[in-house]
């Protein structure tokens, strides 16, 4: 392994601060409800809006505020998201009178959760891509009521007309203007003008993500993500100009985003390196991109292909893109990743927008253990069971002395009591 280019540490700072004043704000909201909300939108919003929910007339207006190719470009990005999302609901089937033995039958029901919030950002760039993302596949795993918030334009009191018209054409049922950790509050316990919901999905800052972290329970949540990130394995068929702009688009994100690029050829990296430097020159976006590249790209250059794959693993990024001239040579030794972007024409962005794919994904290593926002998130899998007189008799001891063996007097009765 050679490292051409290092990225900085990132540390295990103390968060402290960050989690009190989020728990004030959880507090405030419980306490104070849409009064809360409102002095939150004045402090942080620069405006003040007269209702929280987001009427028809807005949205109309929002409409009339697009071109028609923008409204066909989301219409035919939620196509793509709206089979993908049908298709794997497809593949989640109920299970109905299984019998581990005679007269015992065990299945299991697919169950949507009854509502949802789902959680659009509007920080730096109007995320409407986010809203297709969250808001249909929650309506195609049968969610009865999908909620949609977002963060008002600063100073302006009003979502971003592209993103209001995504969350509509998604199907969101209700829309909210109001973000930040006080939404998270609002929409876990509720306040005069919001009803609480089951779940919460949606990616956002840090205050956003440690409201996520500390409601959770009260409601279920996707997971807690971080700063995106992509890592590029790449060989010598790879393109540099590729390479570069590929590593550049998860730059532009934030600061804090990081690009890792694993190479088994030296030159590639080097030409890399190269190539990201030259579109800085012109990126729009260089202001953000220069600072993300700077701190935490990364390039590094390794032996083969197997130990790039132990790397991957290891890092388990949110977006694994594989850039080399016979993918199907480690593809199924890769294991933790949030997205698999295969081959040089299969660009990570395509799955950001339209492709199908979810790009609401895990980051700093929750890949490990978690895949990203799909329809089964909006899915609970529930057991149940019934049994003949006989199989209740046959199974009643066994249970009843399993339940004695434990100390558990009631239940080894409540066995008994079949035989």
């Amino acid at each position: 392994m050679k490292i051409i280019k290092k990225a900085k540490e990132r540390t295990a700072a103390d968060n402290r601060e960050l989690r009190n004043t989020v728990q004030a704000i959880i507090d405030n909201v419980c306490a104070d409800g849409d009064r809360a909300l409102k002095e939150y939108s004045n402090k942080f919003d620069d405006y003040v809006r007269g209702e929280l929910r987001v009427s028809r007339h807005e949205i109309d207006a929002a409409y009339e505020k697009m071109s028609p190719q923008d409204i066909e470009d989301l219409k035919a990005a939620k196509a793509n998201i709206e089979a993908f999302a049908k298709a794997q609901r497809g593949t989640m089937t109920e299970l109905e009178n299984f019998s581990p033995q005679p007269g015992i039958y065990l299945g299991h029901k697919v169950i949507p959760v009854s509502s949802c919030c789902c959680y659009v950002p509007g920080g730096s760039y109007p995320l409407y891509s986010t809203a297709l993302m969250l808001i249909t596949p929650a309506k195609v795993a049968g969610v009865k009521r999908v909620a949609a918030c977002a963060p008002v334009v600063h100073g302006t009191g009003d979502i971003h007309y592209k993103t209001l018209v995504a969350m509509d054409l998604a199907g969101a049922d209700e829309i909210y203007a109001v973000g930040g950790a006080q939404a998270i509050a609002a929409f876990a316990y509720g306040t005069q003008t919001i009803k609480p919901v089951d779940m919460i999905v949606g990616p956002g800052n840090k205050f956003v993500a440690e409201a996520k972290r500390q409601c959770y329970g009260q409601i279920g949540i996707d997971f807690i993500a971080g700063p995106s990130e992509v890592l590029v394995i790449a060989d010598t068929c790879a393109d540099p100009k590729v390479l570069a702009a590929d590593l550049l688009a998860q730059c532009e994100h934030d600061p804090n985003a990081k690009a890792f690029l694993l190479s088994t050829d030296e030159t590639l990296a080097i030409e890399t390196i190269a190539a990201v430097e030259k579109e800085l020159e012109t990126l729009d976006t260089a202001g953000i991109a220069r600072r993300s590249w700077d701190d935490y790209g990364e390039v590094v250059v390794l032996d083969s292909l197997d130990e790039a794959v132990e790397t991957a693993n290891n890092y388990a990024p949110e977006h694994l893109e594989v850039n080399i001239a016979k993918p199907e040579q480690i593809i199924n030794k890769l294991v933790n990743y949030g997205s698999l972007f295969i081959g040089g024409n299969t660009a990570e962005v395509f799955g950001d927008y339209a492709s199908g794919t979810n790009h609401t994904l895990p980051t700093v290593k929750a890949s490990r253990y978690t895949g990203g926002v799909w329809v089964g998130t909006f899915l609970k899998v529930c057991t149940n069971q019934w049994m003949t007189p006989e199989a209740s008799r046959r199974i009643a001891p066994l249970v009843n002395r399993m339940a004695k063996g434990e100390g558990l007097s009631g239940h080894a009765l409540a066995a008994e009591r079949r035989f």
